[in-house]
């Protein structure tokens, strides 16, 4: 039996992907600058793409690095991005630049992840928010939604759950509709199958607000955060399209000087 036989065709990849972008062939082609007619008897697997028309479909459609290999091959073309892990030596710089971050960071919380949301790296801050975590969900892979809305998890000391989870939520659900990843999909359903919290009403005004906080409960006191996510501008590595730095920052000046008093209270590196 031919392993390759289910795959699907470039065709049928190349319609999946303009459907989920909400776009009729005719919007597609003047966008690519080809003829609708062609790009038809592309999807029907009448006319097959050249690696140029290959590449510019998916630029438009912005399909993630890794999706784009697969486009290739579908093709009959070489992968043309490569995918490597953060140990070898041609991300060293990148790898660098990612603990710089982390690091210049600190006092204040920030974690790097992947597509999927496993952690991969973070700074000292982080720890002390962990206290009292299910040793279950600290074994790695760390899943950091997972441990942010699991019951056993940070759920229960979050303060806005409510505002929280439906962020979370539906960060999430953007995040399949534009890559398409299976595995974001069951994250998703499960962090869906969670209990959820009842609205607090005392929270109702972060809906007015900016952004959602995240308001935490730790031993030192309640944490109000918001935070921001940094990407690599110009990835051609797979690895590194898919890296994500999450940097929280004070929300409040009481938050900033219970950092700050933490963070002196911590053991100095040598």
């Amino acid at each position: 039996m031919n392993p390759t036989a289910t795959l699907p065709t470039f065709g049928a990849q190349l319609r999946e992907w303009r459907q989920r972008r909400r776009l009729s062939q005719l919007d597609l082609a003047g966008d690519a600058d080809v003829s609708t007619r062609h790009l038809s008897f592309v999807e029907t697997g009448r006319a097959m793409p050249s690696r140029e028309m290959v590449l510019r479909l998916a630029d438009r459609l912005e399909v993630p690095l890794r999706e784009r290999n697969r486009l290739l091959a579908a093709a009959g073309f070489a992968p043309m991005y490569a995918e490597r892990s953060l140990d070898d030596p041609a991300l060293k710089a990148a790898r660098e630049a990612v603990e710089l971050v982390l690091k210049g960071h600190e006092p204040y919380p920030a974690l790097a992840v992947d597509r999927h949301w496993s952690l991969v790296s973070y700074n000292r801050a982080v720890l002390p928010m962990l206290a009292g975590v299910a040793p279950a969900l600290m074994q790695a892979p760390i899943n950091v939604l997972r441990l942010s809305l699991h019951p056993d998890g940070l759920a229960s000391r979050i303060v806005n759950l409510a505002q929280w989870r439906a962020h979370i939520l539906a960060r999430v659900r953007q995040q399949v509709v534009v890559s398409a990843d299976p595995v974001l999909t069951a994250l998703a359903d499960e962090l869906r199958s969670y209990p959820a919290p009842a609205v607090d009403a005392s929270h109702d005004g972060i809906e007015a607000s900016v952004v959602v906080p995240l308001v935490l409960r730790t031993p030192a006191g309640t944490l109000s955060f918001i935070s921001t996510t940094t990407v690599f501008g110009t990835p051609v590595d797979v690895t590194l399209s898919e890296l994500a730095l999450e940097t929280f920052f004070p929300a409040d000046a009481a938050t900033a000087a219970l950092l700050h008093a933490g963070a002196a209270q911590q053991p100095q590196e040598g």
